[in-house]
């Protein structure tokens, strides 16, 4: 219940109960090396914090090229990090309802609610959204992957209204036309709802309220170089041992007591938390400590 925020609620409430201090509105400006050894890290406001070990969870692009000195780092780190592919290809548009929406051919049942919806023609209509992407502009007939959150969590919605959440691709963080306008971004939403409306006829009359995310805005709200919801492109080059280069696939970075954790790392991508039990586990390693990160044991059973 209470959506994702709940997860991060629950993180952090863990992460205080055991000693630690959370801090917001507090962007990293640079991580501190000396000896070629991580040492801390300097805040925007310029806060100085040093500790015994560094983990970034910004994307390899952001770590390397923008929070940390050229020469600090071995010899062509920093052009691997520059080259990491993290192209954005994905919107996201949130909508208020003040109705449960009905879809053709689907019978009303509050379960079938429950499921996810996939809204695309054929394989060609997401070729098609993908050249679209590829030539700097939205679809105008895009692939939608669409959940309806309100239909199993009451708390997320008011009494008798639901919250939709679309992912959307394909969605570009550069238009080839110029630069995201607020104008650009209501037409990339407004093409989202008039897919759905194409499956469930009525949809716009349900509408209280929209919230439209491109790459562009992504980027400039939570920080994700370019809008890339994976820290980097999922491409084979950039999968297992090379994510997210070549010798580095271990968490453990190119400079002493810097790891990385973030889904920039292996297997990267989603809301596994994969990437941090796993840096998590080295991390105890090379501290020597006993690993009290826990186990998957899903296939065991």
């Amino acid at each position: 219940r209470g959506g994702m925020g709940a997860i991060s609620n629950a993180i952090a409430g863990a992460v205080q109960e055991h000693g630690g201090e959370i801090r917001t509105n507090a962007g990293a400006q640079q991580i501190l090396v000396e000896n070629r050894k991580a040492v801390g890290v300097v805040l925007e406001n310029g806060d100085e914090i040093r500790a015994r070990i560094v983990v970034s969870n910004l994307d390899a692009k952001r770590t390397f090229t923008r929070i940390m000195d050229k020469n600090d780092l071995p010899d062509g780190i920093y052009e691997k990090a520059s080259n990491f592919k993290i192209r954005g290809s994905s919107g996201k548009v949130n909508i208020a309802l003040s109705g449960m929406p009905k879809f053709s051919g689907v019978p009303e049942n509050r379960y079938i609610a429950r499921g996810g919806q996939g809204f695309t023609g054929s394989l060609e209509t997401l070729e098609r959204a993908y050249d679209c992407w590829k030539h700097g502009r939205w679809s105008d007939d895009p692939f939608i992957e669409s959940v309806i959150p309100s239909a199993w969590d009451p708390t997320v919605a008011p009494v008798g209204k639901h919250w939709m959440s679309n992912f959307v691709q394909y969605c570009p963080s550069e238009l080839a036309a110029g630069p995201w306008t607020p104008e650009k971004r209501d037409q990339f939403g407004a093409s989202v709802v008039d897919k759905i409306e194409r499956y469930s006829p009525g949809f716009k009359d349900l509408i209280m309220h929209m919230e439209v995310r491109t790459p562009h805005e992504i980027e400039q709200e939570i920080g994700l170089t370019e809008g890339n919801i994976f820290q980097g492109e999922l491409t084979i080059d950039q999968l297992l041992f090379n994510r997210p280069f070549p010798g580095y696939a271990q968490y453990r970075m190119p400079v002493k007591n810097l790891y990385m954790c973030g889904s920039s790392t292996h297997p990267g991508g989603g809301v596994s938390a994969a990437c941090g039990a796993n840096a998590a586990r080295e991390i105890l390693i090379d501290l020597k400590r006993p690993n009290t990160v826990p186990e998957d044991d899903f296939y065991d059973e």
